[in-house]
């Protein structure tokens, strides 16, 4: 709980600043021993062993890119020409050097997997049990960021806003990025709806509690979508809605809809038509062929042929920025920089090369069989959490492709708390009904 709690206050932003940052990482150390040797005592880590495979070899990328080369070795690596031309210019002679072209980088972008990990680690070692609280701090603690994001929005000056880098005006609760608030948002949606919905298997008890405020937390969903206006947030919002409303429907028993079902349904429905008739019109106009070019699809092809460049082993986690700079077009130079690709998968490809994209398969393969176990299971509280796991996590998937939410600690963790949700799947149920 310390590391979710400390992920959102002090894990909302990517870059400058350290000190927060660190923060959130010192307070995965612990949780990351504890959870480890949890898994190791109790030998629960042989039932995990691809997943956890997966997990080390996540970690051992910017490691291994970290190890100090001979210089007849990195000289020959895929796009270290110019190095080498730069060393013979200055009459100086190769050393040793790691294949990262920003080592400092590469170990920052290491220990940013700490917190993700000790999350990963922490609920895999936990009975099914006690998870449903952690599930509830993040959906009181999206509510409050969302609240802070109208006193922002209603402010109109810079004083309510937690992170320097942040323009104000725009509703960012705990972030600094509008995108990633909207990004939290999606990816909780369906833990909402599951957990309203569960109450509809018991037939003869009245308390209906996590019901409402399972539509309480939607329709400020939606509000807050329609406020912050993320193109990337109103438009996952539909897959997000249609995939909330089946899990709910199996976490209500895979009956006939009732009248509490339906009216869950109609909110939604309503929450999606009214976000589209308010934010997409200003949304559209961004797409508008007439208006300014949008940077990161002109510059992906750039990232691409970068890319080729590096293969097969990369440039170096963290490099983006290095190598972009080298390879920007002059006529697009401008007072601002390109900071990231905007897409993690093209991103991760020109910075990791072939290691990463055989990572990325293998995770994949594990994501859609895990899915498909939870999926085809039987109602109860710990699969209807595993299918919302599965909702969160293909939200987050599916932003990657035009931003880069997981570089923030409070989507990272978010990620890996909903991974570890539904690894479990692949676990015979603890309990077959919801009590």
């Amino acid at each position: 709980m310390v590391l979710l709690a400390f992920s959102f206050v002090f894990g909302g932003a990517s870059r400058e600043h350290a000190l927060r940052l660190a923060l959130v990482e010192l307070a995965a150390l612990p949780l990351l021993v504890l959870a480890a040797s949890r898994l190791i005592r109790s030998g629960q880590w042989q039932t995990h062993r691809f997943v956890l495979g997966l997990l080390g070899a996540i970690a051992l990328i910017p490691l291994v890119q970290l190890v100090p080369l001979p210089a007849a070795i990195w000289t020959g690596l895929a796009g270290r020409s110019e190095m080498v031309l730069a060393l013979e210019l200055a009459g100086l002679e190769p050393g040793w050097l790691p294949l990262s072209l920003s080592p400092d980088l590469t170990w920052q972008a290491f220990l940013a997997l700490l917190p993700p990990m000790a999350a990963f680690l922490g609920i895999l070692s936990l009975p099914q049990t006690t998870i449903s609280r952690f599930i509830g701090f993040y959906l009181i603690a999206t509510v409050l960021s969302v609240l802070l994001g109208a006193a922002q929005l209603a402010s109109g000056g810079q004083q309510l806003y937690v992170w320097a880098t942040t323009a104000a005006g725009s509703v960012n609760g705990l972030f600094a990025n509008r995108n990633h608030l909207a990004t939290l948002l999606v990816a909780l949606l369906p833990f909402a709806a599951v957990m309203g919905a569960a109450t509809l298997r018991r037939r003869h008890d009245d308390r209906r509690l996590p019901l409402w405020l399972g539509a309480v937390f939607i329709g400020i969903v939606v509000i807050g979508l329609a406020a912050i206006r993320s193109r990337a947030g109103v438009i996952l919002l539909g897959p997000s809605i249609i995939l909330s409303l089946l899990a709910a429907w199996v976490a209500a028993g895979r009956g006939r809809p009732g009248p509490a079902l339906m009216g869950l349904a109609a909110i939604l429905v309503v929450g999606l038509v009214s976000v589209s008739a308010v934010a997409l019109p200003p949304i559209l106009e961004r797409f508008d062929s007439q208006s300014a070019p949008e940077g990161r699809f002109e510059n992906w092809p750039i990232v691409a042929q970068a890319s080729d460049d590096y293969l097969p082993l990369g440039s170096g986690i963290g490099s983006f920025d290095a190598v972009f700079r080298s390879v920007e077009p002059l006529e697009t130079l401008d007072p601002t920089f390109f900071n990231h690709a905007h897409n993690d998968y093209l991103e991760t490809w020109l910075e990791a090369g072939w290691p990463a994209a055989a990572l990325l398969v293998g995770f994949l393969i594990w994501y859609g069989r895990r899915s498909w176990a939870a999926w085809r299971a039987g109602t109860s509280r710990e699969r209807d959490l595993q299918r919302a796991a599965s909702v969160g996590i293909l939200m987050m998937l599916l932003h990657s492709a035009v931003d880069y939410p997981l570089r923030t600690a409070t989507l990272a963790v978010l990620f890996a708390v909903c991974a570890a949700l539904l690894e479990k799947a692949g676990q015979p149920s603890e309990r077959q009904s919801i009590s």
